[in-house]
């Protein structure tokens, strides 16, 4: 295992606001980061030491960009694989191409994971109404279908209840499709892992998470779940982690009903839920990426306040006239921490940033974050 040293140049594929925070990290650790992105102002090349735009599949952007690089690492999956594998040619590039490739596609995804002994959710590969029922017989209603590919925050994903709303499916719109057992689960909870080309890991505390609209909506540490459970899903994720030879951050998902966890699915990426990390832990989980590709020792997980809860804040908290929100409401909280992206355009639904209070307890955490929220709004 190589050790990039602080000083070196960090390459970043994807220019969102997951590139910004670990620019941010990077830059405080004394490294350089470029860039490589399809537009100027975007959240990460804000903050970076500079920038390459150009279309991720356009070979000659992507020579500039990587013959800048001492290690080459990305904020998305949905990259195509010949950009990773030309990135590499140039530097170490973190996750690998077989890992995208696991993570870009929810078949192969699931099927990886549970050829490993790891529990997953129950699934089966179907292409059209017949193949739906017939998945049924095994699987039970209600099932939950989604797009293999390109699906995120609840885009391309449909709840089928019976045999007579199969044809409800869009099977036109995608040319893959998986279809999932519905859970009826206690809670939703997430690991981020942290692994380094040695295979040296350490994972963070398992965060308790909440949905609105299928949009991550608000993340709490420690959980309401029970030592046993957490410590599954902790050992749990390291075991993914190893099995598709992550290096760098792996986020992994659960559902958990009852003493039971099982995968709802896989990042290998920071994510949404750890944002929290910035301020609850020792190590923010964007410090820990940098860490972990650059070969060097990784840094405590463990929490540094009794308890913490971070509140997205997205584009339908902006005033419909086009101003801006009353920030300092929120912030008269003053455990409360703010974190905006960058991005000049605030839309429904879309991730404009998001707000962290500590506190004593997670109950108190969660309860003057969505305070700090509602501020905005009120």
């Amino acid at each position: 295992m190589k050790t990039i040293l602080p000083g070196s140049t960090i390459g970043m594929v994807g220019g969102g606001q997951l590139g910004r925070m670990f620019a941010m990290a990077a830059a405080s650790m004394g490294y350089d980061v470029v860039i490589f992105c399809e537009s100027v102002d975007t959240p990460a090349a804000q903050v970076a030491s500079r920038s390459v735009v150009g279309k991720l599949d356009d070979i000659e952007a992507i020579d500039a960009f990587a013959s800048q690089c001492n290690v080459i690492t990305l904020e998305f999956e949905n990259i195509p694989a010949e950009t990773i594998h030309r990135c590499s040619q140039y530097a170490a590039t973190y996750p690998s191409a077989a890992v995208l490739a696991a993570a870009q596609d929810r078949l192969i995804e699931k099927s990886t994971l549970r050829d490993a002994g790891l529990p997953v959710t129950p699934f089966a590969e179907v292409h059209d109404a017949a193949s739906l029922v017939s998945a049924a017989d095994t699987l039970g209603w209600p099932l939950v279908v989604k797009t293999a590919r390109s699906g995120y925050d609840g885009k391309g994903q449909h709840k089928v209840e019976t045999a007579a709303d199969a044809d409800q499916v869009p099977w036109e719109t995608f040319d893959s499709w998986i279809a999932e057992k519905w859970v009826p689960f206690d809670c939703e909870v997430s690991v981020v892992v942290a692994r380094r080309a040695d295979g040296v890991s350490e994972t963070f505390p398992v965060f308790e998470n909440s949905h609105a609209n299928h949009v991550l909506d608000v993340s709490v540490v420690p959980t309401s779940v029970s030592d046993a459970v957490a410590d599954k899903a902790r050992q749990i994720a390291d075991a993914a982690a190893r099995h598709l030879d992550v290096v760098g951050i792996l986020c992994v998902e659960f559902f958990v009903a009852g003493d039971e966890v099982m995968i709802n699915e896989v990042a290998p990426r920071p994510h949404n839920s750890a944002h929290l990390t910035i301020e609850a832990c020792h190590t923010s989980q964007f410090e820990q990426h940098v860490r972990a590709v650059c070969g060097l020792p990784l840094g405590s997980t463990e929490i540094r306040c009794g308890a913490a809860a971070m509140a997205n804040l997205l584009g339908d908290v902006w005033p419909t006239d086009a101003g801006t929100p009353p920030w300092d409401q929120s912030l008269a909280d003053p455990a409360a921490s703010l974190h905006l992206y960058g991005k000049r355009e605030a839309k429904t639904g879309r991730k404009m940033g998001h707000i962290t209070v500590t506190a004593p307890t997670a109950q108190e955490a969660k309860q003057r974050v969505i305070a700090a929220r509602d501020n905005l709004t009120s």
